[in-house]
């Protein structure tokens, strides 16, 4: 069968989703904001506890990644991550999301080929130009401050 232009550009018209980018990037805010703010309040949580500044902003890292992990693990992160879009891989939540999940992914491979294996597949590349750019932008940094 062959079709001109014209009517591929009907067909595809016909056939793909209407837009809502208003509305997932409505969603999208909201959603991690609504994250920034339950760690806010876990780190005030830490803070009444009667840590330091440096350690219950520490503690709450440490929270923020395991909630992650923990909804991640019982299916729930996703649901939220589908309907809520890039609102849940922003925040740190979002890391540790992208390191459970391919480890998940695998487990029927077994502990080491399986889950070990690919637990930084999504998170590595992020890890490695992350790091990188900071140490390109570090040594920019030292360069202009000898001037």
């Amino acid at each position: 069968m062959r079709i001109n232009n014209m009517e591929y550009s009907k067909l595809v018209k016909e056939y793909s989703p209407n837009s809502t980018t208003l509305l997932d990037t409505f969603n999208a805010f909201w959603t991690g904001g609504l994250i920034c703010v339950i760690g806010q309040l876990i780190l005030g949580g830490w803070g009444m506890v009667g840590l330091s500044e440096d350690q219950a902003a520490t503690a709450t890292s440490m929270s923020m990644i395991l909630l992650g992990a923990l909804l991640t693990g019982i299916g729930i992160y996703d649901r939220i991550a589908k309907f809520a879009g890039a609102g849940t891989i922003v925040p740190i939540t979002g890391f540790s999301n992208s390191v459970v999940s391919p480890a998940l992914e695998f487990k029927t491979e077994g502990f080491v080929m399986g889950v070990c294996a690919n637990m930084f597949k999504i998170a590595g590349p992020v890890l490695v130009y992350g790091i990188g750019a900071s140490v390109v932008y570090g040594f920019i940094y030292w360069i202009m401050s000898m001037m």
